[in-house]
Parts: C-alpha cells; structure tokens; sequence
C-alpha cells in the first residue's frame, strides 16, 4: 500500500510540476504581448515627418525631443491605451502616439559605429552570403527600407540600390528575427 502513495505522490507533484510550468510558459507568452496584442518589444518606423516625443502617454505631458524624419526605425517596448513607449537607436526613450507610427520596417546601419572613421561602412550584398558580391557600401547611420531578414541577413533598400546586409550590421532587427 505504501509503494502506491509514493508512485501517486511522485505523480501528482510531477503532475504539478507540469502544470505550473505550462501556467509560466502562458503566463510569458502574455507577458510579450502589449495592450494592442502585438508582441513586445518590436520595431516599427516613425510615419510622419514631425514626432513629438513626450515624457509620458498624453499630450499633457512634456515634449522631450522632436524627431523631424519620417522612417526612422524606433523600438516600441510598452504600451498604454493608444500611446506608445518607444526607444531609438541612441537609447532615447519617450511616448509616441500610436498613429505617427508605421508597420514598415526600417533599419539603420551600424549607428554604433558613426563617427569611428571614414574608412567604415557596412556592405550590401547581392546575395545573403559573406562571400556575395558587394554592390554597395553603406555608411553608418544611413536609414535602410526592409523588405525581409532571414535571421541572419536582411534584404534592403538605400537610395534605390537593393541588396542583402548582415543582421548583425543593423539596428532594426532583432538577433535571429525572421520576417517578410
């Protein structure tokens, strides 16, 4: 009698064991989705050519910074009602209206690397591939349209020369995403 309380007591904490991980796993899932359902973090691009960046989710709240080009990729990493908290590749962080905002993705070649020195650019390729022909170099800061990544590589716009660059040479595009 005393093996089958063991075994039912084995079971039953294993039993829990599994259910609270399958509660932590949905718990996680819903934690990386904002009000809207869309996940968190994600990138986005700024659709207008004005963006008041504010110090709080309102219009009563101060403006901190003005951005004043349309299509700079931005970070959204939380949301409250139709605002949204947003950083940009400096790691500037404020309130956006969720309607100066646009699904199109856009990416900014190595910002980390301006100002280092003239002799830095990052390559575009015509194929994803490190040995792909370079058809363009991209100076650092330059804002990139982009049509997809492959977790690796993403496929790119500047100035109307397309071609492929290395995920890791973007800010705009997580480490890994995949998307069309």
């Amino acid at each position: 009698m005393r093996r089958v309380l063991v075994r039912s007591s084995i079971a039953l904490t294993i039993g829990l064991a599994v259910l609270a991980a399958s509660f932590s796993s949905a718990e996680a899932q819903s934690a990386a989705k904002g009000a809207s359902g869309l996940p968190l973090p994600r990138f986005v691009s700024l659709k207008s050519k004005k963006v008041n960046l504010r110090v709080g989710p309102g219009t009563a709240y101060a403006v901190s910074w003005m951005y004043l080009k349309s299509g700079l990729p931005v970070e959204i990493i939380q949301e409250y009602d139709n605002w949204r908290r947003i950083r940009d590749a400096d790691g500037t962080e404020g309130w956006v209206n969720h309607s100066l905002l646009s699904g199109e993705r856009t990416a900014i070649a190595a910002p980390w690397m301006r100002g280092k020195g003239e002799a830095i650019f990052v390559n575009m390729r015509r194929d994803p591939q490190p040995s792909g022909t370079v058809i363009a170099k991209v100076e650092p800061g330059v804002v990139l349209k982009v049509g997809e990544c492959n977790g690796e590589w993403c496929h790119a716009d500047a100035d109307g020369t397309d071609g492929w660059v290395a995920q890791t040479e973007v800010w705009g595009a997580y480490p890994g995403e995949a998307f069309k």
